[in-house]
């Protein structure tokens, strides 16, 4: 028995010293070496926020009372905020409106500019009339003078008739017998009492409204933009309707000669339909009050009938709202006889109502003048001598007669 219980408490000894070795072992493993010299200390992270009974106690707060609060004096209190300035965007330019010409007398004041390119003819008659001996040759030379300036065929067999039979019976022979006799003879031809005044009285309460056709390349645009010009020195508002969608910035051409005289353009798409335009010019004329409306066309090609259609559905649509009061068509008269065509074609179109000749001061061809009014039987209201904003003049047939024979 005493064996045995020796043999017990040794073996818990044993046990002992076992698990005494082997905690003692753990605990040398599970402490951390020592961290070598000159590493940084790495700062661990925050704890989670915890919530119930896990939540630390709040840290507390350095709070004032309202005391000890400063408060702004009244002065300040009340004083308005100062306001802060957008910054300044610069306005587009505003185009400075012009104050054109008077038109009366113009004519008279480019008379001389005028005379230069149109003195040929009037000299060259004067000298053959001057002749000593008016034989049948001297008349056949007049004659093609004549014509050569494209008064045309007929009005030159009735000039030279009349010319012939009054120096026969009068017996004028002076230079100055000769010019005052060439000079009626002329402005009966020309047609001094003939109406050119551009009509822009409508309707009460609607716009005068002058559409202004042509073809390609004789200043139409241009002449539009003029036009306004004409009007507004003689004291009228315009609208413009830029109804030529096909020749690029025509639209902008014409818009440029309008803010130069406040008058409004309206326009639309490059290749739109200029019926439509047209249509809407007139309607804005009307609510603005405007004394006159001008439709400037495509310049379109006498030869091509779809276009020439399409120009007559401009007029159609025009007149839905307002009768149309001028037709104006627009001749190069560097074209001579060959511009007589074109006059064929447009008047079977719309009914033309009016003549304006552009480039006059640069051909000695003055005569189609006296054709073209032949031709259609409608007068020449405008013409075009020079490039200048204000080189578009009414017609004046003494003035213009005058040119074509000089002092």
């Amino acid at each position: 028995m005493d064996i045995v219980i020796l043999a017990v408490v040794i073996a818990l000894v044993v046990v002992g010293a076992i698990s005494g070795l082997v905690v003692s072992g753990r605990r040398k493993k599970r402490l951390p070496p020592p961290p070598p010299s000159g590493t940084p200390t790495v700062t661990a992270p925050p704890a989670e926020p915890h919530v119930g009974d896990e939540a630390g106690k709040p840290s507390a707060e350095t709070r004032r009372t309202i005391e000890e609060v400063d408060l702004p004096d009244a002065a300040e209190a009340t004083q308005t905020p100062e306001a802060v300035e957008d910054p300044v965007v610069a306005a587009p330019p505003v185009p400075e409106i012009e104050v054109p010409e008077p038109t009366a007398g113009r004519l008279v004041r480019l008379r001389a500019r005028l005379s230069r390119s149109q003195n040929a003819l009037g000299k060259g008659l004067l000298t053959l009339l001057s002749r000593e001996h008016l034989d049948e040759d001297t008349w056949e030379e007049i004659e093609d003078t004549l014509l050569t300036a494209d008064i045309g065929v007929a009005p030159t067999q009735e000039l030279v008739e009349r010319l012939r039979e009054r120096v026969r019976v009068l017996g004028t022979r002076t230079t100055d017998e000769l010019r005052t006799l060439l000079r009626e003879e002329l402005l009966t031809l020309v047609g001094p009492d003939t109406d050119r005044t551009v009509h822009t009285e409508s309707a009460p309460g609607k716009p005068g409204i002058v559409m202004v056709v042509g073809v390609n390349g004789t200043g139409k645009t241009t002449t539009t933009g003029k036009l306004a010009r004409v009007l507004v020195a003689d004291g009228k508002t315009v609208v413009l309707g830029a109804a030529d969608t096909f020749r690029a910035a025509a639209a902008d051409q014409l818009q440029t000669w309008g803010e130069r005289v406040g008058a409004r353009t309206v326009r639309g798409p490059e290749g739109g339909d200029p019926a439509s335009i047209a249509f809407d010019a007139v309607k804005e004329g009307i609510l603005e009050q405007a004394d006159a409306v001008l439709i400037d066309t495509a310049g379109r090609l006498h030869t091509k009938t779809g276009l020439m259609d399409e120009l007559g559905k401009v007029k159609r649509v025009v007149e839905k709202q307002a009768p149309l009061d001028e037709v104006l068509l627009v001749l190069d008269a560097t074209t001579g006889q060959n511009g007589l065509v074109q006059a064929r074609v447009f008047a079977e179109v719309v009914s033309i109502t009016g003549i304006v000749l552009t480039k006059l001061d640069g051909t000695a061809k003055g005569g189609i003048v006296v054709a073209v009014q032949r031709e259609l039987g409608v007068p020449v209201k405008l013409v075009g001598l020079g490039e200048g904003a204000d080189d578009l003049a009414p017609f004046e047939p003494q003035a213009f007669v005058d040119a074509l024979i000089g002092d």
